[in-house]
This record gives C-alpha cells, structure tokens and sequence, in this order.
C-alpha cells in the first residue's frame, strides 16, 4: 500500500472526473489524501480517501486577482493561488510520508508541490492535453493583441511572482507553459486520442483513457418514468456559467409547441420563478442526475464542459453545443469537426436557428455514423480503471 497525495481546485469539471479513479485507488489498496474545497468534501469522502480543504474563498479571489482578459493573466491568477494552496497543504501535512503526488492539471500549484516535496508526480487532465510546442503555439498567437504597455504590465507581474515562488520555497518557474499545465512524468487524459485534436503528436507519457464516468448519487428526486418512449431533449449548461434567463426562455419558445419531452437543468442560482411560465412539456430543475437523464435522451443541447461532452458521446448522443467560456470552444470545434453535432454561439441566438440547427442533427444519418464509432473508442478505452492500471505502471516504474 503506497499513500497517494491528491491535489486539486474547486470546479465539478476538474473533480468529478478523479472520483472513480480515487475510489479505484483506494479498492487496490491505496491510502488516498484529497486536497479541494469544503464544497467537495461530502463527494470526495464518500470514496473513501481522507479529504483536506484549502480556502475556497479565498482562492477563488486569488485566481481572479490576475485578471480576466489575457491568457497570461490567467496564468498569473494561478500563481496568485500558491500564497493560498501551498502553506494550507504544507502545514496539513506536515510530519506525513506520502509516496506519490497526483495534482490537476492547472489547479492547486500541483507541478509547485510535486517539486517542493520532491515527490514522483502524476498530472490528472480534464481536458484536452497539450505538450509544449502546442502551447506555445497558441500562448504566443493570443499574445499578438495585446497593447504593449498590457503587455508590458502582466509579464512583469508574471517575473515578479515566479521570482517570490523561487525566494520562499526554492522552486524555478521557467515557463508559462509549467504553470498552466502543470506538467509531469506521467499525464492521465480523460479522453481518447480519437477525440484529441492531433491525439497522434503526443507521446507514450500521456496516457488516453477515455471518459472517466461513475454513477453519482441523485440529489433530489426525479421520476424517470415520464421519458420512457419519449424523444427527449436534454438542455444544460453545465454548474458555473448558466445563469441565461433568456436562453432558456428561447429554448421554452423553440419546443413548447412540439413532441419533445425536455428536460433542462438551469442550475442552482437560477430560480425557476425567474423563468416565467415554464411549458407542459418541458421538466426543469436546479439539478438533475445527468448521467441517468442521458440514458433517455436522443440530443442534448450543452455548454460544451469536457464532463459533458464526453458523458454525451459516451451515451451515442449527438450534440449541439454552445459554448460559454474557457476551453468549450475548442471542444465545441473537435465535436463539429469530428461530425458528432454543431455549435452554435449563444449572442443573437434566434428561436429559428435553434430548431433548424435541431432538425439538422437529427435528420441526417452522418452523425449517427461518427457518433459510433466515437462512442466505441470512449467505452472500450477503459476509463478510471485504465487511469489506475497506468498509475500501478508508473509506480513499478519509480519502485513505489
């Protein structure tokens, strides 16, 4: 039995994923210690590992303290997050052995951690994968706007910070790319190589293990009864940026006079009374099981979040994503691009754009084509207990 050190931030996208890789760990004989945020605690606990939690509060205003607009203000939101995440984590677990690390890819100083307890380290990634030169490529082609003295101001800061990270724990940050990415020896990727723009450039240290999907239990109640043989349209927005009063209301406009059963979940900080009239056929929650809700469903209408796209396709379901920030437009592209659905931009969407774009999908059979055989390589990829097999390697491999 080895102790395993789990790090990572506080969104479902960069969690939900590690929940049935951490429960596999532990089923194997493993002793897991979960860093994240109170919000998480119930849902992490219930694998087993030992959960820890860092200021959620607090490292939330640290990220956002680099800024919005730049993508190397980002970054240095992320080393803001260090002051926050590094002392909680020291000081918790201080006096402990563990024998390995594995952080997320971009939350928790994850890469910062590994090097500061020296420990062999594995990179958990939700997202689309990316080596060094693909970064690059696209660090320096968003940096081309930017006004010289924007410029000049953020990569000051981003000298500054990674020159007080080396000062207080002895740590050299010599890139951007080490920051937002958090490389290491040995990186877990929750898709297919299939599904990964250019899968084919990276090397034998990503491991592909498709959709890493375990069934959640159901907050609330939903009667599952009321789609059976029903042609079901499943609309979310994913739990972070779904606060579209008006695009739920284009949805009621689009399908209210139709035989779609729908069902959309408009998350916990939209009130169902801000809705208005909501129609007959149409089921809307804060929350609904998604993965059960799926099972039922013939399209779904989503942000384009990795977790939701990959638990759609996973399902054979063709998609129409809109994307609402962060890396869902190039997820929505790679699923437009592969033929498993469209994308649509949520600014000037029309009530007839939607249905057509519905219609659409639905009506030709070349979806239902890419759609197979993408959901044949995410359900025999392995998931979560692929991840673990590569772990059990890599620990062979370092003599853990």
């Amino acid at each position: 039995m080895a102790r395993v050190l789990f790090i990572n931030g506080g969104s479902e996208g960069h969690v939900n994923p590690t929940i049935g890789v951490v429960q596999e760990l532990i089923s194997r004989g493993e002793e897991v210690v979960y860093f994240s945020i109170e919000e998480f605690r119930e849902r992490i606990e219930k694998t087993g590992a030992d959960v820890r939690t860092f200021d959620g509060q607090k490292f939330l205003k640290a990220f956002i303290s680099g800024g919005r607009n730049y993508l190397l203000e980002r970054i240095n939101g992320l080393l803001h997050t260090a002051d926050i995440v590094i002392p909680s984590v020291l000081e918790q677990i201080q006096g402990e052995h563990f024998d390995y690390i594995i952080h997320d890819s971009m939350f928790g100083c994850g890469r910062l951690l590994s090097q500061i307890l020296n420990l062999p380290a594995i990179n958990s990634c939700t997202s689309f994968a990316q080596t060094e030169t693909s970064f690059k490529k696209v660090f320096e082609y968003l940096s081309q706007n930017i006004p010289s003295e924007h410029a000049n101001r953020i990569n000051g800061e981003f000298q500054s910070l990674t020159r007080k990270i080396k000062e207080k724990y002895g740590v050299e940050i010599t890139s951007p790319y080490e920051v937002f990415c958090n490389p290491a020896p040995l990186t877990i990727v929750y898709t297919t190589r299939e599904f990964q723009p250019s899968g084919e450039m990276f090397d034998q240290t990503y491991k592909f293990v498709g959709p890493s999907i375990t069934t959640m239990e159901p907050q609330g109640s939903f009667d599952f009864s009321v789609l059976k043989g029903k042609d079901v349209i499943y609309i979310s927005l994913g739990t972070v940026f779904n606060q579209e009063i008006d695009f739920y209301k284009l949805c009621f406009k689009a399908f209210e006079n139709t035989d779609y059963t729908v069902v959309m979940s408009i998350g916990e900080k939209t009130q169902l009374s801000d809705l208005g009239k909501i129609p007959k056929n149409f089921i809307v929650k804060n929350y609904v099981p998604q993965t059960d809700v799926l099972k039922y469903t013939k399209l779904f209408i989503t942000h384009g979040g990795m977790n939701s796209t990959s638990e759609g396709l996973y399902y054979g379901i063709p998609l129409i994503v809109i994307p609402q920030s962060a890396d869902q437009p190039v997820i929505a592209q790679q699923v437009e691009h592969l033929e498993a659905g469209m994308k649509l931009q949520m600014q000037n969407l029309t009530v007839n754009q939607l249905c057509e774009t519905v219609n659409h999908v639905l009506e030709h059979s070349s979806f239902q084509k890419a759609l197979t055989d993408i959901r044949k390589s995410f359900q025999k990829s392995g998931g979560y207990r692929q991840a673990v097999d590569e772990i059990f390697k890599f620990k062979r491999k370092f003599n853990i």
